[in-house]
């Protein structure tokens, strides 16, 4: 194949990535020159967010190294690692090599995130629910928190909520707010993830 149809070839892939992910569900890492820690850091943040946000496949771009130290991208295999750390906590449902520098990631529903963090912390021994207090929250804001976690509850078929209820509360807005980021107007957007939370479970169980 001549220089100019590979070139041709290459164009057309990102066309289609374009097309098919667009703008807010791409993460180009390659672009932006990130340190591996850093790398990580991002992908993290964005893929939760991304999670809360609805979207369900979406395209991290960390190109494939060929300017690094023996042709091997830190920053591929440092966000590969996270994408690996994600699935276990209940973000990342599925990961597929896109190309050799990038990954299609399929995103779990929202569910997931505390379906994981039972898993992995028994009853008694939440220590990021205990230190994430819901106080301070607006009325509506709790009141929302609060169906959520009755209804986690009842999915459970726990019958006494009330013994579990803020327990599972904190636990949940635990794990709610590291998909919001810092600024103005958080507690608003944190609604607005509880919403989406909420509408996903009306999904699920018609």
């Amino acid at each position: 194949m001549s220089t100019y149809h590979r070139r041709r070839l290459v164009e057309l892939k990102h066309a289609y990535d374009e097309a098919r992910f667009g703008a807010d569900r791409t993460l180009n890492l390659r672009a932006q020159l990130p340190t591996a820690a850093e790398a990580s850091r991002r992908a993290d943040a964005w893929l939760r967010e991304r999670q809360a946000s609805g979207a369900r496949e979406v395209l991290v771009i960390t190109g494939r190294g060929n300017r690094s130290e023996n042709g091997l991208s830190v920053v591929r295999e440092s966000v590969a690692k996270t994408l690996r750390t994600l699935r276990r906590v209940g973000v990342v449902d599925t990961i597929a090599e896109h190309t050799p520098g990038s990954f299609v990631v399929t995103l779990a529903p929202m569910r997931r995130l505390w379906e994981s963090a039972r898993r992995a912390a028994p009853a008694g021994n939440d220590r990021t629910a205990r230190a994430t207090p819901t106080l301070g929250l607006d009325p509506s804001t709790l009141a929302m928190l609060r169906d959520l976690a009755e209804r986690s509850l009842d999915a459970l078929g726990i019958r006494d909520r009330e013994v579990f209820l803020e327990r599972e509360m904190a636990t949940q807005l635990s794990l709610l707010v590291r998909a919001v980021p810092d600024g103005p107007d958080r507690e608003l957007r944190l609604r607005d993830v509880i919403r989406r939370a909420l509408e996903e479970d009306d999904s699920r169980t018609r």
